[in-house]
């Protein structure tokens, strides 16, 4: 199972995209809280369209909760103060879980858990005066590196629901 852990996010729109990603990977959603914002807000429904009745998530009030049931020392770190590439990981077990964790949009993740998990850190790539991606884009990024190397195992290659050669057919 690939664990996607959002901790504190900010932008009900950001998160509603993960749901989605996260729901159309089969992949698990954690989020740590406390959060700004309701999870009726409108905007995340709106991002997560119908996705979210499948979506498979956990909530946790707290970090402190959050690392009662998860070892920090098992958990990838996306940040822009890392000097590993998440590129230069390897996700390929795919028996093995994966959790990444990524920060709020304003202020990442604390300071104090990266440097006890130096080696844990990975940065995405980006122009030198770039200080980050989109929350959103970011999760997509690593999770679907993480899938590619593991052959994309469990999730369909192919148009499954207007069928394969649907292009082919379309009038």
């Amino acid at each position: 199972m690939i664990n996607v852990v959002l901790f504190r996010p900010e932008k009900p729109s950001n998160v509603g995209n993960i749901m989605r990603t996260v729901s159309a990977t089969d992949s698990f959603l954690i989020i740590i809280g406390p959060l700004t914002f309701e999870f009726n807000d409108k905007s995340l429904k709106r991002a997560g369209m119908d996705y979210l009745e499948n979506l498979n998530y956990k909530y946790y009030d707290s970090l402190d909760e959050f690392l009662k049931d998860y070892d920090p020392n098992k958990i990838f770190y996306v940040t822009r103060y890392s000097k590993n590439l998440y590129s230069s990981f390897d996700y390929s077990n795919v028996v093995e879980d994966i959790t990444f964790m990524f920060g709020r949009e304003s202020t990442g993740i604390p300071h104090e858990l990266l440097r006890k998990h130096i080696n844990h850190t990975m940065r995405i790539p980006m122009v030198a005066n770039a200080r980050s991606l989109n929350l959103s884009n970011s999760v997509a990024l690593v999770l679907y590196e993480a899938l590619r190397q593991r052959k994309f195992y469990g999730l369909s290659t192919r148009e499954e629901i207007k069928g394969e050669d649907f292009l082919e057919k379309e009038d």
